[in-house]
């Protein structure tokens, strides 16, 4: 995994649900990212927001800006490897609640494409159709597995 700054993380005792703590310039907010299962076998839905204080659940449309996004994104990437690394045989669905939000993962599968690649399979969705990943193009979704080592 790469050397970018994480936030540590606590595990769900499912392992399906993670936890950290941005701590930026609106001070500490409580992150979730957790993995739902779908209709299609082995395919996972990438749930992420804030932490709501009140019913526990991920709040998917607060806009924090916290300053921190390199980090939060970066410890994104570190817990689809947890997750992956219990579950190796899983698809992650991951598309963001607004447009924004799906190019900013994309510009985090930029950031971190030579990592992923070597560690995943990786799937982009555009406009109905499934497709390997072309920088520049703006994707619907993206779909990762993690790559079975064989020795």
């Amino acid at each position: 995994m790469s050397n970018l700054p994480r936030y540590d993380i606590r595990i769900g005792e499912t392992k399906r649900s993670y936890e950290f703590t941005s701590i930026g310039i609106k001070g500490k907010i409580d992150k979730m990212v957790s993995f739902q299962e779908t209709n299609i076998e082995n395919l996972y839905n990438l749930g992420f927001g804030d932490k709501d204080p009140i019913t526990g659940e991920i709040n998917d449309t607060i806009v924090t800006n916290n300053g921190d996004t390199e980090k939060v994104l970066s410890t994104i990437v570190g817990i689809v490897f947890a997750f992956t690394q219990n579950f190796p045989n899983v698809w992650v669905y991951a598309e963001g609640s607004t447009s924004a939000r799906t190019r900013l993962y994309q510009i985090n599968i930029v950031k971190h494409f030579d990592e992923l690649k070597r560690n995943f399979q990786l799937l982009c969705l555009l406009n109905g159709e499934w497709e390997e990943f072309r920088p520049n193009v703006n994707y619907d979704a993206f779909v990762v597995r993690r790559k079975m080592n064989i020795l």
